[in-house]
């Protein structure tokens, strides 16, 4: 049987998107600048994708706590850009079971339900 996790909801704004470039030093102009990401293929400025990924390390950590944060591993890929104003959901279900470690399907989703980000993570089993 699959154990779907608790969702992560949030709504990213631009505020948000120039707070993560201020800390992470990622300033690029995509990001942070709408004339020039007006112009360019993302056609408006977009999230940095470390910055929506973040939402599925505290999806996995809601749920396993200190084990997420020394047993987690994540493999994802980034599939479609997070616009200023997408409500962002990070979900999961664990897929399997095997050797001690769980995987869980996990993903981000916009309002649209466009993956945004879709991959796996594995966790060892035990009490958190």
């Amino acid at each position: 049987m699959s154990t779907a996790l608790t969702p992560v909801v949030r709504v990213i704004e631009q505020a948000h998107v120039e707070a993560y470039a201020d800390a992470s030093g990622d300033h690029n102009p995509v990001h942070v600048d709408p004339g020039f990401a007006a112009a360019s293929p993302f056609g408006g400025t977009i999230a940095h994708g470390m910055l929506v990924l973040a939402m599925i390390g505290e999806l996995m950590h809601n749920a396993h706590g200190e084990r997420w944060l020394a047993s987690g591993r994540l493999k994802v890929r980034f599939k479609a850009p997070t616009r200023p104003g997408d409500t962002v959901t990070a979900a999961g279900e664990e897929s399997r079971r095997d050797g001690g470690v769980v995987e869980y399907g996990v993903r981000c989703t916009n309002q649209a339900g466009e993956v945004l980000i879709e991959g796996r993570a594995t966790v060892a089993d035990g009490v958190a």
